[in-house]
């Protein structure tokens, strides 16, 4: 069943562009929030782990550099950690305080496409390019145990609370959802057409949503066996990433198709695309989100090697 169509719709929703942050040397490619709400971190093929501050983002503090490109970083909030996935050498414990490396932790030697961080499971998960995920101890970081279920990438991460379980999304198209705590295979989810780079629980835990390679945006149903409840054709290319905003009211989506896109969180209509044309957006892949609950302000990184900040409003008509 088709979602509604993200033809071009009347919207509300008011985007301008704040800020263009620049400093990176190559690709950007990922995002993370930190334990302030101003504050959040960028990493780029260039090793170089970033912090900006979105009250004074015109220059950003370098908090580590690493000799691979990192594809996934993770705050441990509490301990003010951050995990950084370096490419081909395993993960490394930032000490934010100190900005020193705290542990190097080995794992296999390849691509590390995503991480997450469960405090009440006292786990870390870690998507890597050779089909593994890998548990680590959320306390110690030392590796636990190692899920292997398919030969191709494991590329992204989801955690529902609720329900306690795992979506992770592989490369041979195939979402599997594990029990989080006894980490055994509950459900193979198998619509995609092609690699599965994003998925994200809905904040109330009732919705799965998945992006994919083959452009499509799908929506599982958690309480009824994962059924699908509808696609839609999001984007032209790849769906990079998608995240919902602080209050759960939205989600937006960005892709190889150089745009982001803003979504209604319970209708799935478009509301707003932000491109190189309407917006003076990213003039390539758009490679990662971070929608923060400071001024509601989205950020984008792109293949461009700039970060942008934008200003979300929802005014009268």
């Amino acid at each position: 069943m088709r979602l509604s169509r993200y033809t071009a719709m009347a919207s509300n929703m008011q985007v301008q562009k704040i800020t263009t942050l620049t400093g990176h040397r190559d690709c950007v490619y990922t995002l993370e929030r930190s334990g302030e709400e101003h504050v959040f971190f960028s990493a780029a093929g260039d090793g170089m782990v970033v912090a900006w501050d979105l009250n004074n983002p015109e220059t950003g503090e370098l908090m580590a550099r690493v000799s691979t490109s990192v594809y996934a970083l993770r705050y441990i909030p509490g301990r003010n950690l951050l995990l950084v996935g370096q490419n081909q050498e395993g993960l490394q414990v930032i000490d934010l305080e100190d900005k020193k490396i705290l542990k190097s932790v080995p794992l296999p030697k390849v691509a590390i496409f995503d991480i997450l961080y469960i405090p009440e499971l006292q786990k870390v998960f870690v998507a890597m390019g050779n089909g593994a995920v890998c548990v680590l101890h959320g306390d110690t970081f030392e590796l636990q145990t190692i899920i292997r279920k398919s030969e191709k990438s494991a590329r992204s991460l989801a955690y529902n609370p609720r329900t306690q379980e795992l979506a992770v999304g592989y490369s041979d198209n195939i979402i599997r959802v594990y029990d989080a705590e006894t980490l055994d295979l509950k459900h193979e989810l198998d619509s995609h057409a092609n690699s599965v780079f994003t998925a994200a629980y809905s904040p109330d835990g009732q919705l799965l949503l998945t992006g994919s390679r083959d452009a499509h945006l799908r929506v599982w149903e958690v309480a009824n066996g994962y059924k699908e409840r509808g696609y839609t054709i999001a984007h032209m290319y790849t769906i990079n990433h998608l995240t919902y905003s602080p209050d759960g009211r939205f989600f937006a989506t960005c892709s190889m198709d150089k745009s982001i896109k803003v979504w209604d969180a319970q209708t799935f209509k478009l509301l707003k695309v932000i491109d190189k044309v309407r917006n003076a957006s990213h003039g390539t892949s758009v490679n990662k989100l971070f929608w923060s609950a400071h001024q509601n302000q989205l950020v984008s990184c792109s293949d461009d090697r700039t970060i942008s900040v934008w200003d979300i409003k929802q005014v009268e008509l």
